[in-house]
């Protein structure tokens, strides 16, 4: 019987290693796995390469993980937002690291990683710093720069609901990187606000299959990133 359902958030993470490559699901608070995002504070893996939409809000989830001097390499679009407290200041005293990639191209180059596409071209970033050392190409008369796709040792991401197979269904936009980012990644890590029998989840409305995911873990009442910050939470605490 396949039941990829884990009950110990200690577990769910406990193989995370020092220097492994780990994608965030999350567009701002939206989706972001607030409780696996702590449960690798606790692990306590170092020099990780995170690939996320931003670095995270005030000292919790992300920003958190950052603060404990656990990343040494941040992929992503929005380094800097209205809350971030953390990545600015270290990437100043330059103790972390920066790839900026523009989000359509963050998402499509962790696309390419689940799709086995090891490479395309696109036009964005031609003539900014960002094409600086890469390879171009003029197709159809208009310049491209060759991107590589991304791919990861873990995903941790969130869903609404799930079943012990691992399949998933989301909220809304809270949706935004998860699927592609479970396809990418050598294990994927789910929590999921429920987890359901297997064949009560209408297969209509599954948007990432089983086949992407080695675990997944009930978190009836996740934390929501605003609130944390609002109340000034800090992690660990």
């Amino acid at each position: 019987m396949i039941n990829k359902q884990v009950t110990s958030l200690v577990e769910s993470v406990s193989d995370i290693f020092d220097g492994a490559t780990v994608m965030i699901g999350g567009f701002g608070e939206a989706g972001s796995p607030i409780e696996l995002i702590h449960a690798l504070i606790d692990n306590g893996a170092k020099n990780l390469t995170v690939v996320s939409n931003n670095t995270g809000s005030g000292h919790v989830g992300l920003a958190a993980l950052i603060e404990n001097k656990q990343v040494k390499k941040m992929i992503c679009s929005f380094p800097r937002t209205a809350n971030s407290m953390v990545f600015p200041e270290l990437y100043r005293d330059g103790k972390i690291e920066l790839e900026l990639v523009p989000q359509g191209t963050l998402a499509e180059r962790i696309r390419a990683g689940g799709a086995g596409i090891p490479a395309f071209f696109t036009p964005t970033s031609v003539n900014t710093p960002l094409a600086v050392g890469k390879e171009s190409r003029i197709i159809n008369g208009v310049e491209n720069v060759l991107e590589y796709a991304i791919k990861a040792d873990y995903s941790l991401v969130k869903c609404h609901k799930a079943d012990r197979y691992g399949n998933l269904i989301y909220h809304a936009t809270a949706r935004n990187f998860g699927p592609i980012m479970c396809s990418a990644a050598n294990i994927t890590i789910v929590q999921s606000k429920q987890i359901v029998e297997a064949g009560k989840l209408n297969p209509e409305e599954i948007i990432t299959p089983g086949i992407f995911v080695e675990r997944v873990i009930e978190i009836t009442n996740p934390a929501h990133e605003s609130e944390l910050v609002e109340n000034q939470m800090r992690y660990p605490c």
